[in-house]
């Protein structure tokens, strides 16, 4: 399987668990790749920054970096860097993650700098209108995430379907060329189904992936889904 990236698309954001933390995120990527191949659906990994190298090396499935800051290259200290990521084997990177919000400034900078750099953007954010903001500044794509609902086991594609749906008419009238994408709460395969039949291309997952007992399990559903709701 290539590495180009389609949809629809499960990114898995390995956060900073231990079960996604060195070794085992290499592990975890391996797992990510073996669905992707079996089901042909594009599987992609965020692990943490110290493992995108390891991971990149040993997995052929897109790697992106969880952060990066709208910096050149300089006097920085403790700043994650777009040519960093990129060299370590990292093809994207989310911006503004709930759990890492930035300025608006600051995410049409990163935006911008990860252009320059051929680095896939994907903006996440946490309503409607801050989606269409972000749709205008021109990323790959936007992932819609209410905080309320991250880490629930609550999925905004069923609890709030109207969120989903009022994201998309905005951020299309916008950016009719964005990807979007459902994160939040996106627990079972059918969360999956009913993210896609509302009319996005892929979900944004982590805790469900990473903490699962059986990851494997979980994305191959989430996998399988995908593939008969398109």
């Amino acid at each position: 399987m290539s590495l180009k990236i389609q949809t629809p698309l499960i990114l898995v954001n390995f956060k900073t668990y231990l079960e996604a933390t060195g070794r085992k995120a290499v592990e975890l990527a391996k797992t990510a790749e073996k669905v992707s191949r079996e089901t042909q659906v594009s599987i992609c990994v965020a692990p943490q920054f110290t493992d995108i190298a390891p991971v990149a090396e040993k997995v052929e499935i897109p790697v992106f970096a969880q952060h990066i800051d709208p910096i050149e290259p300089g006097n920085y200290t403790g700043y994650v860097l777009a040519d960093a990521v990129r060299e370590a084997g990292a093809v994207g990177t989310l911006i503004n993650h709930s759990e890492r919000q930035l300025r608006l400034s600051e995410i049409d900078a990163a935006i911008k700098i990860a252009r320059g750099r051929g680095l896939i953007s994907v903006v996440c954010a946490n309503n409607q209108s801050v989606s269409a903001a972000a749709a205008a500044l021109k990323p790959d794509m936007v992932a819609v995430e209410p905080p309320e609902l991250i880490c629930t086991g609550i999925s905004v594609s069923k609890a709030k379907p109207e969120v989903v749906t009022a994201t998309l008419r905005l951020v299309k009238e916008v950016n009719p060329a964005v990807t979007v994408l459902c994160g939040a709460g996106i627990s079972h395969g059918e969360d999956v189904a009913a993210a896609l039949k509302l009319g996005t291309q892929g979900v944004l997952v982590a805790s469900a992936v990473v903490k699962a007992k059986n990851p494997y399990r979980v994305l191959l559903e989430f996998a399988e889904k995908a593939k008969t709701s398109v």
